[in-house]
């Protein structure tokens, strides 16, 4: 028998929530609680779990970022040919994710790359902010290292799920290096995407999420079982990066700006993200008219800096936004650069409101439980250093 092994499982969008209302492993996890996310999407959270500092310090926050000078879409023929093509035709979500599949090959991204809703004619504006794969040395913007190189640098034995793959396939993976005789694992990190997009279409409570939580708790208790007839001690720790919120209203902001007369590209940018618009303002006097039309708009407010402080989400040199109005919980901006139907499920909201509460749930008897997702980052490193440190022994 080999030592000891820790095991972290990222259920995406699997909040506080939704996990107090669900039957999941209640008779192996013996500590379950809310766990603070971070303002933004899973562009932003992810990459706080790895490093376990906030956005400003590692320059994730969303897709987009206002760049016409380092636009890496500027000068792609690709891209110059597709505004040539009907936006019947373009805006077809088929069409859209094979282009987005040639202009990532085409620009040797290996991070998570999806062009969403952007129009082609508008790509030329933006810098594409996940370049790289975030689990990979370099991965992160600025530079800041990850779990995965702490443990490379330090001759950890580890193993990652490939972000790309189906979960049925990481699963299985894990399992067989989990049985591998030739490895002694001191930590395992194991993605589960599915729940995220189960949440989006269906939202909760709904029985094809109530079944997903189950297929969980089943294959998870396999999981465990493995690693039990390989390992004298099995620390399991599963948490996610944010919760969901049910949709109950659509909002056009996208039209309201519009209306003021400004111009894209000459006045102003923006993005229209899924709960929020970011704006940078390229003339004088563009910021008071954008300001004065926001006003109008009951479902949401713009942030002050006192928010984005606290929330780490105040970037040098304003690099994705100089202005960010968020909507209330529930509201879908529709249409946005992300999508042109309405979710019944969405998330990044405020990271105070009840449903964008993440969860964390583990096996042990944990004295100091994390508070909020950078605090995975220093649980995950001990854990690695406790095991290596008793499987070296043995």
């Amino acid at each position: 028998m080999k030592k000891s092994v820790s095991l972290f499982i990222f259920i995406d969008a699997l909040g506080w929530e939704i996990l107090k209302e669900s039957e999941f492993l209640d008779d192996i996890l013996i500590q379950k609680s809310p766990i603070g996310t971070i303002f933004g999407y899973s562009a932003t959270c992810d990459p706080t779990i790895l490093t376990g500092v906030l956005p400003r310090e590692h320059d994730h926050f969303s897709f987009y970022a206002y760049d016409p000078k380092n636009s890496p879409f500027r000068k792609n023929l690709f891209i110059q040919l597709m505004r040539l093509v009907p936006k019947a035709l373009s805006s077809r979500n088929r069409v859209r994710n094979v282009a987005g599949r040639i202009i990532k090959r085409g620009l040797d991204y290996t991070g998570y790359f999806n062009i969403y809703n952007m129009p082609f004619k508008l790509l030329p504006y933006f810098d594409y902010t996940e370049k790289r794969d975030l689990y990979q040395p370099d991965g992160i913007n600025s530079g800041s290292k990850t779990i995965m190189d702490y443990m490379r640098d330090n001759k950890i034995p580890f193993t990652q799920s490939n972000w790309r793959s189906p979960e049925v396939e990481n699963l299985k993976t894990l399992s067989d290096e989990l049985k591998d005789p030739h490895k002694d694992l001191s930590f395992a990190y194991l993605y589960m995407a599915a729940m995220d997009a189960t949440l989006h279409q269906y939202g909760f409570p709904h029985q094809d999420v109530t079944d997903k939580i189950a297929w969980y708790d089943a294959r998870l208790r396999e999981l465990i079982d493995t690693a039990k007839s390989e390992y004298e001690d099995v620390r399991l720790f599963v948490f996610s990066d944010h919760g969901m919120t049910n949709i109950h209203e659509d909002y056009d902001l996208r039209s309201v700006i519009e209306s003021t007369g400004l111009r894209f590209g000459k006045d102003y940018a923006a993005v229209y993200d899924s709960t929020m618009a970011r704006f940078w303002f390229l003339k004088d006097g563009s910021e008071k008219i954008i300001r004065e039309a926001l006003s109008t708009v009951s479902v949401g407010r713009v942030l002050n800096k006192k928010e984005l402080t606290a929330w780490g989400a105040d970037f040098p040199n304003n690099r994705y936004g100089d202005l960010i109005f968020l909507l209330d919980a529930g509201v879908l901006l529709v249409p946005s650069h992300m999508g042109e139907r309405t979710l019944k499920g969405m998330h990044g909201y405020d990271p105070m409101d009840k449903d964008s509460v993440a969860s964390f749930s583990t096996n042990t008897d944990l004295k100091d439980l994390p508070i909020r997702l950078e605090n995975l980052y220093d649980l995950m490193k001990d854990e690695a250093d406790r095991n290596l440190s008793l499987n070296s022994e043995g």
